[in-house]
């Protein structure tokens, strides 16, 4: 199933996600997993986290494997996940995200991460990742912290781009992809 993708302005893309509970029957964890990627791939993207399906779950996908070919991608779930460390030098890459579609801005982020997560069969594990695998996954981190891209950006920029944040939430943008808009008037 392809969930629409929740447009910048709805409340749960700034709300920090709540953990999965592996007890808990009434979410088919294999299923949604298997929906993320397809909503993922529908859309054209290499991440995608719960908050944007508007599910406030702690639960993100990523399939990097198309983004560097100095490394290896990673296509992997990863559940109730905590960034452990993060090191190394910070690096300005331009990201963008399905949730505010036709924006893009440079981001520094850490070329190092160690992440403990766990992963469809509930099995755990402690991974380190670089380069383009880190960065797409503090993003998608980011989004089941309540943190967009654009926080990251300056007030300056933040200003120049206030409209167009406005219209993306009021559904004045053009995707190739379904959307759900908080603001529709």
């Amino acid at each position: 199933m392809i969930y629409p993708i929740v447009a910048y302005g709805d409340p749960v893309l700034k709300t920090p996600a709540r953990d999965l509970d592996p007890e808990d029957s009434s979410i088919d964890l294999k299923k949604l997993i298997e929906d993320m990627f397809e909503t993922m791939y529908h859309a054209s993207g290499v991440g995608l986290a719960a908050p944007q399906i508007g599910l406030d779950l702690r639960i993100f996908v990523i399939d990097s494997d198309k983004m560097d070919d100095e490394e290896p991608g990673v296509k992997q779930a990863f559940i109730n996940p905590q960034i452990l460390e993060e090191s190394g030098e910070k690096w300005p890459y331009e990201e963008g995200c399905l949730s505010i579609p036709d924006i893009r801005e440079d981001v520094q982020r850490q070329e190092r991460l160690i992440i403990k997560y766990f992963d469809e069969n509930w099995e755990e594990y402690e991974e380190e990742f670089t380069g383009m695998n880190a960065r797409v996954i503090q993003h998608e981190y980011d989004h089941i912290q309540g943190i967009l891209f654009t926080d990251y950006l300056s007030a300056f920029k933040k200003r120049l781009l206030r409209s167009k944040l406005h219209n993306i939430s009021r559904g004045k943008v053009k995707v190739q992809y379904k959307m759900r808009f908080p603001i529709r008037k």
